[in-house]
């Protein structure tokens, strides 16, 4: 497991993280200092384990910087990744919601930096704030259509449209805001959540440039129609 990092979070840092989650912004000034003061902050190495299916489920994550991607593997070594979270999203909210043992594991993609929020504060959200609620509700809503517009994309769709699902999830305003037109992210990290090769990554990228939905720079992508991007293949 990742370490935790015994020097406090720069403040600026952590206010900006704050500012740019969709819950955060709606809490009163006293919840949010109790959720400042109560944070724990941990970095993961590229291939760290932010969190292993098994484990006791006891913190809410989220990432201020960084990618990370949500998996499960098999004793056999077969592996299958449901999505990438980047900076700027939370996860974890279902496994607190419903007190179960966590089932699947969240590896850093790249080195990344999590934040925490201990089960007693996520419930202490629940029991005193109606917009954390509301909150929940969307976030919960929105990954349900996220993850099932990723398992047709697998199931129906050629390489071109599963990079272009994969992409558009990680540009996902709702999920991840504050995030931009613009995110560094390798081919081999969209490989990684895709499911497919880095070289067939790079070719659904230029495909995908030429149609008018992405700009590939280098060790980033521009989004030029995320709307596009998600009817792609349909």
């Amino acid at each position: 497991m990742c370490p935790t990092i015994s020097r406090p979070i720069g403040p600026n840092a952590l206010d900006r993280f704050l500012g740019d989650s969709l819950w955060a912004r709606a809490l009163t000034a006293a919840q949010l200092d109790r959720v400042k003061t109560e944070i724990v902050q941990r970095e993961c190495p590229t291939g760290g384990f932010v969190c292993r299916r098994g484990e006791a489920v006891e913190h809410w994550i989220g990432v201020i910087d960084g990618l990370v991607k949500m998996m499960i593997s098999t004793p056999s070594g077969r592996a299958s990744t449901f999505t990438g979270i980047p900076a700027g999203g939370w996860f974890g909210e279902g496994s607190l919601l419903k007190t179960e043992a966590r089932r699947y594991d969240v590896v850093a993609l790249r080195e990344s930096r999590i934040v925490r929020v201990p089960r007693r504060t996520f419930e202490w959200l629940l029991n005193t704030s109606i917009p954390f609620n509301r909150f929940l509700l969307v976030q919960l809503n929105e990954r349900l259509g996220q993850f099932i517009g990723m398992l047709e994309a697998q199931r129906l769709h050629d390489p071109d449209a599963r990079v272009a699902r994969c992409v558009a999830g990680l540009f996902n305003p709702i999920l991840y805001p504050g995030i931009g037109k613009k995110l560094e992210v390798s081919q081999e990290e969209i490989g990684y959540l895709a499911g497919i090769s880095r070289q067939r990554v790079n070719q659904a990228l230029q495909t995908l440039q030429q149609a008018g939905l992405i700009k590939v720079e280098y060790g980033a992508i521009v989004i030029e129609d995320l709307a596009g991007l998600r009817r792609y293949g349909a």
